[in-house]
């Protein structure tokens, strides 16, 4: 794998420091949490329609923006995706029942 999640990481906590007149960032960062929420909500929708549409080009540009907007929330939330990514290790290889009912109990 790449090592594209700790790069774009390393620019989006950068982007805290810019200014919002010459950052797409920097101004979701301005606006606050609730606007980065809102822009994650969006792009998971976009994301369903793409996947029911079923063109794979579609999807895989939607996801990008999706996890590209979760970046940004993982960042203005003080989070690096090595987080993520350790959880995810975590559950590999453990059943989604197995892992839920670790969580519930």
């Amino acid at each position: 794998m790449s090592d594209i999640l700790a790069r774009l990481a390393d620019v989006l906590e950068a982007r805290k420091q810019a200014d919002p007149d010459s950052s797409y960032v920097a101004k979701l960062y301005a606006k606050g949490p609730d606007a980065i929420l809102k822009k994650i909500g969006e792009e998971a929708t976009e994301t369903v329609m793409a996947a029911k549409d079923g063109v794979a080009e579609k999807i895989v540009y939607e996801v990008a923006d999706l996890w590209f907007h979760c970046m940004v929330l993982l960042a203005q939330q003080g989070l690096r995706p090595e987080l993520v990514l350790a959880e995810l290790e975590r559950r590999f290889g453990l059943s989604g029942i197995e892992e839920k009912a670790a969580r519930a109990g």
